[in-house]
């Protein structure tokens, strides 16, 4: 009896962000559990330079905030984000006399720049302080995983290696939360590539990067209040490709250039010296900026292929993979942390249920296929979307598009706690089915608009707090809804898609009168035609073009 494996309830593989954030989720859920998390590297983990991934948008920021409980350190110990702000400065040292996206002021609803180093260090203390045993320099050498129902006692196998010993537990659950390195992922065969090959180098610089100071004019500067551009996720964009820009708490600046590799091949920007040529060429101010600072530079690191799928993340087996372990989809609009938040609150649905005694095999399925519903909905944002992404005239009608689809569909399905209602998904089946066609083809009909676009791109400020119903779709998160009103706000949102794609239609054919939008057209009712609607019901705002 004595060498019988202890026994866990759950074995979380990889204690990074995605693995200690899903056993906190447990833990809050289920405050008897037993969670082990099993973390390769030593701890503490290096400030600034530990990992990219560093800033949130409203469904991980709401997730870190709300769920997890984790506001007071937000607050405290990372950057409120400034929003996300756009530059159409190819080539330019003239920034302020170049169009710009961004808002004036902040939105109801916060964000952060988070230094992921500060951040895992602190969930790592805190899940142990919640009762979550975490071992740290543990190499996994061995998982055997067994199959079976709620009501069978078979349970899977872990094996490790720390501090020279061997160890053996057994565990009810296995997640992998390891990332790229995927351990169930190679064992299971589930590795499953996507048509987006686009590639990334980043760096930090252990310095602030201000952006505000790129100009002296006085008008430029006051367009924002606070006058705190350099808090934003700021991307520096041309046709191809677009730069990061996210400062870190702990002083340093994080920098990454994301490109198309039909466009920008990897080789021209692999090594920190050919990115900084690169910058030279194509961002003439940041290279300005970063050019004396050399010798600050922490980091250099760069992926080949950073986006792809995974073929199941969730299965009545008792197994799961969350983050990265799982699938990764492109880090505009910053969406790592939504999909670990929305993986890990599936995994915490099935393992309640679980310890329920409730049968898994259909839940699993399902919360399986909207999982990738999710991901297949979102990767239509970037896919085949980047040669666009210098356009000055269609990429700001592009955020705007996307911003409305992930404030009033997902997001609210996240805030409003509806990811697991599967009575409310399967009153919405028809009007979710519509979103998501309709999201494919405004994408298809903004690149087909950008091949014909003038690029105008006038010194101007695309503010998007001076747009009411969008500042008010972002406020709205914030809102308490029983069911009929939950219901009564998806199909809001879906009128409002069916709405705004008859303006992106009146738009771009105001200025090209032979783009055709054929099957997006057959899908938007005659009594909704944008050419019908008054300039006061608009949704778009007038711009200069």
């Amino acid at each position: 009896m004595g060498n019988t494996p202890p026994l866990h309830d759950v074995v979380i593989l990889g204690g990074g962000l995605a693995g200690l954030t899903l056993a906190m989720q447990l833990k809050r859920r289920e405050p008897d559990i037993n969670i082990l998390v099993l973390e390769r590297r030593a701890h503490p983990v290096p400030e600034a330079i530990h990992k990219i991934g560093e800033s949130s948008v409203e469904i991980g920021a709401h997730y870190f905030d709300k769920v997890l409980g984790l506001g007071e350190h937000l607050r405290e110990r990372q950057l409120r984000k400034f929003g996300f702000r756009f530059f159409f400065s190819e080539g330019r040292r003239d920034i302020d006399q170049v169009t710009e996206i961004g808002a004036s002021r902040h939105l109801s609803v916060p964000s952060y720049q988070i230094d992921r180093g500060i951040f895992e260090n602190f969930l790592a203390i805190e899940a142990q302080e919640r009762g979550v045993r975490f071992v740290e320099t543990a190499m996994v050498r061995q998982v055997e995983l067994t199959n079976g129902e709620p009501d069978s006692p078979a349970t899977h196998q872990v094996v490790y290696e720390h501090q020279g010993a061997q160890h053996t537990v057994n565990a009810r659950w296995i997640v992998d939360a390891c990332g790229r390195a995927g351990l169930l992922k190679r064992k299971l065969n589930l590795a499953e590539l996507n048509d987006h090959p686009a590639h990334a180098v980043w760096f930090r610089i252990k310095d602030r990067i201000h952006i505000d100071g790129w100009s002296d004019n006085t008008a430029w500067r006051e367009r924002c209040d606070p006058q705190a551009r350099w808090l934003s996720t700021n991307h520096l964009v041309g046709a191809g490709y677009w730069v990061w820009l996210i400062p870190l708490s702990s002083g340093s600046h994080s920098v990454g250039i994301v490109a198309d590799p039909a466009i920008h091949p990897l080789a021209t920007m692999d090594t920190f010296d050919k990115a900084m040529t690169w910058l030279e060429q194509y961002q003439p101010l940041l290279f300005d900026e970063l050019d004396p600072k050399r010798d600050l530079l922490q980091d250099f690191a760069f992926f080949k292929r950073f986006s792809y799928g995974c073929k199941q993340v969730f299965s009545a087996d008792r197994w799961a993979l969350t983050g990265e372990a799982g699938l990764f989809l492109d880090p505009f609009y910053s969406p790592g942390s939504d999909f670990i938040a929305i993986s890990n609150t599936y995994v915490t649905e099935l393992i309640a249920m679980d310890r329920r005694g409730e049968r898994l095999g259909a839940r699993a399925q399902i919360f399986d296929q909207l999982f990738h519903s999710f991901y297949d909905s979102t990767m239509v944002l970037y896919q085949d979307q980047y040669p666009l992404f210098g356009d000055p005239e269609v990429l700001p009608v592009k955020v705007i598009w996307d911003y409305t689809y992930y404030w009033g569909v997902l997001a609210q399905f996240f805030f409003h706690q509806r990811l697991t209602d599967l009575s409310s998904l399967a009153a919405l089946r028809s009007e979710l089915a519509e979103c998501q066609q309709i999201n494919v083809l405004v994408q298809a009909f903004l690149r087909q608009w950008s091949l014909v676009s003038q690029k105008r791109n006038p010194a101007v400020m695309l503010d998007q707090a001076e747009i009411p119903w969008f500042a008010e779709l972002n406020r709205s998160l914030n809102d308490d809804l029983d069911t009929e009103g939950f219901l009564a706000r998806i199909r809001e949102s879906h009128l409002r898609l069916k709405q705004l794609a008859c303006e992106i239609i009146l738009r771009a054919q105001t200025d090209h009168p032979d783009l055709q939008a054929g099957e997006l057209t057959a899908l938007l009712p005659a009594t909704a035609d944008a050419g019908s609607l008054s300039n006061s019901a608009r949704m778009l705002p007038e711009t200069v073009f």
